[in-house]
């Protein structure tokens, strides 16, 4: 589970990262990554999957994926970070391994992309 503290609630919240944030996307799902604005020591996570991607038991399904997903990961996603991991519908097919790689590589070329920016 992923603590209360890590997640993102409010909606200006997630507009910000939305707009000003970094965007990879995958097949089944795309990140965003935004520096927080907060003095929070730690990252924060917020999820969107839309009605597209199924009913409710589905969407909800893939919540819990996802957050178990990030919870599991939190030490690897850079501090003061925000994420918006956004479900697209074929999330709904896919497994709980297909949806852990996808976010390790989308992550993994996210964090690659600023570290290369910043050294060149």
């Amino acid at each position: 589970m992923l603590p209360s503290r890590y997640r993102l609630r409010r909606s200006s919240d997630f507009k910000a990262v939305l707009r000003r944030g970094r965007r990879v996307a995958g097949r089944y799902i795309v990140v965003y990554l935004s520096t927080s604005d907060t003095d929070r020591p730690g990252p924060q996570a917020g999820f969107v999957v839309g009605r597209n991607v199924g009913g409710a038991v589905v969407r909800n399904r893939i919540r819990r994926r996802l957050r178990h997903i990030v919870a599991a990961r939190l030490a690897v996603i850079p501090a003061r970070k925000r994420i918006v991991v956004r479900a697209l519908p074929a999330a709904a097919a896919a497994s709980f391994a297909e949806l852990a790689a996808e976010f390790d590589r989308l992550l993994g070329r996210l964090t690659q992309t600023k570290n290369s920016q910043g050294t060149s």
